[in-house]
């Protein structure tokens, strides 16, 4: 059994955007534990000016954008910078293998994260509703819908 191409290309922009949704929560939450202490206590206290409150800013307004979908490829790619900065500055000076160096979130992070940079938000985000429709129909191509290039 096969998915219709039509259910594939609907719902793979909306299955990207649940993802982004909760991957965009997850980096919120890290970001306000660094910050506030919440949802769970942070293991330092907050300082700007340091590697941990700029990354603490980076996760809650970065994540904050990435949930909302707003700038979601420049963004994307601003935190899976920070997340291989993490891993390589935290992590992987413990141990080579990701799972013993306990750094698996950050990479997967890092690479969720430059996916959402080279793919787009998805159907469901702000950058989508402020372009407009995406495809337009088109005489040329029988009224098929035409993919546009840009933002997603």
């Amino acid at each position: 059994m096969t998915l219709s191409e039509t259910f594939v290309d609907v719902w793979s922009a909306r299955g990207r955007s649940v993802l982004r949704i909760v991957a965009g929560f997850l980096f919120m939450s890290h970001g306000m534990q660094k910050l506030v202490g919440f949802p769970a206590p942070a293991a330092h206290p907050f300082q700007l000016f340091t590697l941990s409150g700029f990354a603490g800013v980076l996760e809650l307004f970065g994540g904050i954008l990435l949930l909302i979908g707003l700038l979601t490829r420049p963004v994307a790619f601003i935190l899976s910078g920070e997340m291989a900065f993490a891993y390589f500055i935290a992590h992987a000076p413990q141990n080579f293998w990701p799972l013993i160096n306990r750094g698996e979130l950050a990479v997967l992070y890092c690479f969720v994260s430059l996916y959402f940079a080279v793919a787009g938000g998805g159907a469901w985000s702000v950058d989508r509703a402020l372009r407009g429709r995406r495809a337009q129909p088109s005489l040329a191509s029988g009224g098929a819908p035409v993919r546009a290039r840009g933002i997603s």
